[in-house]
C-alpha cells in the first residue's frame, strides 16, 4: 500500500482585540512549555502585560487550526520579532517557521531578541539564519534573564 504526503499549507491571519484572551493562553502555554527558567511569580506578571500593554504595541499574525482557534501567534514591530509562540501540541509543524517566514519575506523583518537561558528558540532561530550580536543582561522589564540580540544575516 503507497500513502500519500501532502504538505499542510498554513494561512497567516489577522487577531482581532476580542481575541486578546485565546493569544494569552497560547502565549501561557507555549511559555510553561519553553521557558522553565521562569517562576509562577514571574508568569502571573508577564500575563497581564501581555494582555494589556504588549499585543497592542505590536502587528500580530497567527495560524489557526482547523477550528479556526489560534494555534501560533507572531507580534512584529519595526524590523523585530518582539514575540513569536507556538502552543505546545502544534510544536514541530512548521507553524513558527512559517510565522517567522511570513516575517521576514513580508514584513521587512531581520532582528529579533531571545531569552537566552530559552535553548530552543535560540537554536530555532540560528537555524534559521539568525545570528547573535550582542547580549543585554537584563530583559527589557530588568530581570535578570539574559537576552541575546539576533540578526537575520545574508
Amino acid at each position: 500500500m503507497q500513502l500519500n504526503y501532502k504538505t499542510v499549507q498554513h494561512t497567516i491571519d489577522q487577531i482581532s482585540k476580542s481575541e486578546y484572551p485565546a493569544v494569552v493562553e497560547v502565549w501561557e502555554a507555549s511559555v510553561r512549555a519553553t521557558h522553565d527558567f521562569l517562576s509562577e511569580d514571574d508568569i502571573a506578571y508577564f500575563k497581564p502585560l501581555i494582555l494589556n500593554t504588549y499585543l497592542d504595541a505590536v502587528d500580530l499574525k497567527c495560524i489557526r487550526n482547523s477550528d479556526k482557534q489560534i494555534i501560533g501567534f507572531l507580534g512584529t514591530a519595526g524590523n523585530g520579532v518582539e514575540m513569536l509562540f507556538i502552543h505546545p501540541d502544534y510544536r514541530g509543524k512548521k507553524i513558527g517557521k512559517t510565522l517567522l517566514d511570513y516575517a521576514v519575506q513580508k514584513l521587512n523583518v531581520s532582528k529579533v531578541d531571545v531569552n537566552e537561558q530559552n535553548d530552543q528558540a535560540v537554536g530555532f532561530y540560528q537555524h534559521c539564519g539568525f545570528q547573535v550580536k550582542s547580549r543585554s543582561e537584563l530583559d527589557g522589564t530588568g530581570k535578570p534573564y539574559p537576552i541575546l540580540h539576533m540578526e537575520l544575516v545574508g
